[in-house]
């Protein structure tokens, strides 16, 4: 019997185990592939607050090494179910099971992909999914951002204070996302629209060089740029757990700034979680919001 079982080893996860060590609670973290994420693959973090320069496996290591440190045990076993017995939880995974007074979900989202070979190769390399993450690296450079909501338009708004052009690509003749945010944008002299066109190829030295845009004619264009940002979505690492708390449209867990879920004893953590931003920083600030009410939850029984 543990009294916390977090599943998910990102930065969200190993925060929460963390504060709830340092609450005195027994800690299990339960991570299907590897600690810490999607920051692992952030060459550089330059906007979380004190460490103005670490790269995102550095990040991982040391916050992984903290929470093992104060004795939280991980585990890795990809978590597939929760049984609700009353004021107890059985955590099941493909492994086995665990049993343990409260769950915080901290399972996180995957970036939607384009699915364009040699994408998984460049990520770091010229291919982001982070313009507020990464912008600053391609200041008086020539980017391309693709997608057509909100996400997007604000990504293209935001480079274009940086760098020297932006294209910004998506598959249809008009945007899913504000109109205010398209004509700013279409006031910006740096910014060009590349409308009813996808990105087919992707051509790279050391790092990314150029793309390849194809229309819904079939007419290809080459685009030299030193960055390509793609804003077409994410997916929530929630499929398994929509039986036990209530998910949004998109599927992400319902939950204010106090990461209650709807099923008594379970809460969330992290970029699963519904929220209107998802930064490193908000994953770590979520993760000791959790911890504390688990606690709390807990201390209730």
């Amino acid at each position: 019997m543990y009294d916390i079982v977090i599943v998910g080893a990102g930065p969200a996860g190993l925060t929460a185990a963390i504060y709830a060590r340092r609450a005195s609670k027994s800690v299990l973290v339960l991570e299907a592939k590897s600690y810490g994420g999607q920051i692992v693959n952030t060459p550089d973090i330059e906007n979380y607050p004190v460490a103005a320069h670490i790269s995102g496996y550095d990040f991982a290591t040391k916050i992984y090494e903290q929470a093992t440190f104060l004795g939280a045990k991980v585990v890795f076993d990809k978590a597939v179910d929760i049984k609700m017995n009353g004021d107890e939880k059985e955590v099941v995974t493909v492994g086995g099971s665990y049993v343990c007074k409260a769950v915080i979900l901290a399972t996180g989202s995957e970036n939607r992909k384009l699915g364009v070979d040699g994408e998984d190769e460049l990520v770091g390399r010229g291919i982001s999914y982070c313009a507020t993450c990464d912008g600053a690296f391609y200041r008086k450079k020539t980017v391309a951002v693709v997608g057509g909501g909100n996400t997007a338009l604000e990504d293209a708004l935001y480079l274009s204070d940086i760098a020297e052009k932006v294209y910004l690509i998506h598959r249809r003749s008009s945007f899913r996302g504000e109109e205010s945010t398209v004509n700013r944008l279409k006031e910006r002299e740096n910014v060009e629209f590349v409308l009813n066109s996808s990105v087919t190829k992707l051509s790279a030295g050391k790092r990314l060089e150029s793309i390849e845009v194809t229309d819904t004619a079939g007419n290809t264009k080459t685009l030299d740029v030193n960055g390509l940002f793609v804003a077409v979505g994410r997916i929530p690492e929630n499929q398994n757990f929509g039986k036990i708390v209530n998910l949004d449209e998109a599927g992400y867990i319902i939950a204010g700034e106090d990461c209650l879920t709807s099923a008594k004893g379970v809460f969330v953590a992290g970029d699963n979680r519904s929220k209107s931003v998802r930064q490193l920083v908000t994953a770590t600030a979520d993760g000791a919001v959790a911890a504390t009410e688990a606690v709390k939850y807990i201390n209730s029984l």
